[in-house]
């Protein structure tokens, strides 16, 4: 139970964002509690042994990190190393009646070479450099603002200082910019991805969530690169928690908040329970790590409308990577990277048709990688010496609606049609390479998003809590894009301005906003 009856802060929900608040909160000298419904820390930043009998660590929900700030591991001097992945992508396709495929490496001259095998000249690899120049410049400009005030709108312009850039990203559907750069179908997709991830979108939606999920992709850390964490995700939520706790936050899992309840401006009290009691704990400020869905709940108002996830995640520990049917790479290189499937341009405009209309994709895009191959610390030594790996895949274009009916047939479905769909371009079938369990079962696992709601309390599945926000200021947003309708109730998890993926910004914004600054 809470060793105090009021703290400086209470900090609902023990995620790396609900983390980084407390650290940062300690760090200053106020008096933090954390509740953490589940009996451990790190939300969906966890590394787990999903596998019964299996040394593998897998990081089992979130797997990269691109948006975490240096400046955040400097402050809290975080015990944390991440990885560069020599490997950006892998996409096989075929060709002329042969398999092939486009391979982006650290590599310049190999790149092209790829480009110029799969498309026939160099005119594609030349529109990568400059579109990627391009997102390169944006993310210098605008990454250094996540953990400042919210600019304004016209104020992140001017730091962007690129007419066309900004057009292309904030202004106009990024589908117009993908098919005016590029001509090549593969090529199309491959970069139309990343504004797919967990986000239900065509590329020309005018909603433009696709640009911004696009966006956040490719700024993390002012390069967009996607690090591998060594010792796995639950590494960073490790280091977080045993960092608050070491500057003095009180950390207690199994506590579920029930409610939450202010004057709007200095006192709040904070009613949770236990398997064994219900408790309340007095508050100047509350910092919300949970959905925007779950704060109003929480507060006991009219809540935002719904959320959707439109994410398939799948876990597998395997006895060996599979061979290819391409021959001229390596398994070792085309898993080590993200490994696309069914990502063409028109095959992702289909399985959202297909989506939209109520029918699991035909041939559902999705994308893998391998975390053992960049960081083999996550296998046993018997694993690591034997060769197994582990992968993690990640499907586009299933949203929670498609499963609302039958979730588990559904699941069943997706998977194996998923599964086919990497089969096509491996010259064994991936269930030959699959390790076993304890029990003789194969080493696979997946999650729909309403596995993930029901898991993780992510509203519908949604890994974002809500459609990502472009990182400037908008009506209501405030001073730092974590503040609610009181003011001592504040927003510190994925549903805050700038919030989404394994950054910790909301938590450090969350924090700055209670220090005054």
């Amino acid at each position: 139970m809470p060793a105090h009856e009021r703290y400086d802060a209470v900090i609902v929900g023990g995620g790396h964002n609900g983390l980084v608040a407390a650290a940062y909160l300690a760090r200053a000298g106020r008096s933090v509690l954390v509740l953490e419904r589940l009996d451990t820390t790190g939300g969906a930043a966890v590394s787990s042994r999903p596998f019964a009998g299996s040394e593998a660590r897998l990081s089992r929900y979130s797997y990269l990190v691109s948006l975490l700030p240096q400046k955040i591991v400097r402050d809290l001097g975080l015990d944390l190393t991440l990885r560069k992945r020599s490997v950006s992508s892998y996409t096989p396709v075929r060709r002329g009646g042969r398999p092939t495929g486009l391979l982006v490496d650290d590599r310049a001259d190999a790149t092209r070479q790829s480009f110029e095998r799969l498309t026939g000249g160099t005119a594609e690899y030349r529109a990568w450099e400059d579109f990627y120049g391009m997102t390169r410049r944006v993310a210098e400009r605008v990454f250094p603002t996540l953990t400042e005030p919210l600019p304004t709108r016209e104020e992140l312009r001017r730091r962007v200082d690129d007419d066309t850039a900004w057009r292309t990203l904030f202004e106009e559907p990024l589908g117009a910019a993908v098919e005016a750069y590029f001509g090549d179908d593969l090529v199309r997709g491959i970069v139309l991805t990343d504004a797919l991830i967990g986000t239900f979108a065509e590329a020309h939606d005018p909603s433009l969530k696709q640009n911004r999920c696009f966006l956040y992709h490719v700024i993390g850390n002012g390069t967009g690169d996607w690090d591998v964490p060594v010792g796995g995700m639950g590494q960073l939520t490790d280091a977080l928690a045993a960092t608050a706790r070491s500057a003095g936050a009180e950390i207690a899992t199994g506590h579920q908040v029930t409610g939450i309840e202010t004057d709007g401006l200095r006192r709040a009290e904070v009613a949770y329970r236990t398997p064994e009691a219900y408790g309340t704990v007095a508050a100047g400020h509350v910092l919300v790590g949970a959905s925007p869905r779950e704060l109003a709940a929480l507060l006991g108002e009219e809540p935002p409308a719904a959320a959707e996830g439109a994410q398939l995640k799948v876990n597998m520990l395997l006895k060996r990577l599979p061979k290819l049917r391409d021959p001229a790479v390596d398994p070792r290189q085309a898993f080590a990277g993200t490994f696309h499937i069914a990502e063409g341009y028109e095959q992702l405009a289909t399985a959202y048709a297909e989506a939209a209309e109520g029918r699991l994709p035909s041939a559902p895009p999705s994308e893998i990688y391998c975390h053992s191959l960049t960081d083999p610390s996550i296998l046993g030594p018997e694993l690591a010496e034997r060769g197994y790996h582990t992968l993690t895949l990640f499907g586009l274009h299933t949203p929670a609606r498609l499963f609302a009916s039958d979730n588990e047939a559904a699941r069943e479905r997706l998977l194996a049609s998923t599964l086919a769909q990497l089969d096509g371009h491996l010259a064994e079938p991936l269930a030959d390479c699959l390790a076993e369990d304890a029990d003789g079962r194969p080493c696979i696992e997946a999650k729909t998003p309403l596995d993930l709601e029901r898991d993780l309390r992510l509203p519908g599945g949604n890994i974002f809590h809500r459609d990502l926000a472009f990182p400037h200021a908008q009506e209501g947003t405030g001073r730092w894009g974590v503040e609610t309708g009181h003011a001592n109730v504040l927003l510190c998890g994925a549903g805050a301005v700038r919030g989404g993926g394994v950054s910790g910004i909301p938590g450090h914004n969350a924090a700055m906003a209670v220090l005054g600054y």
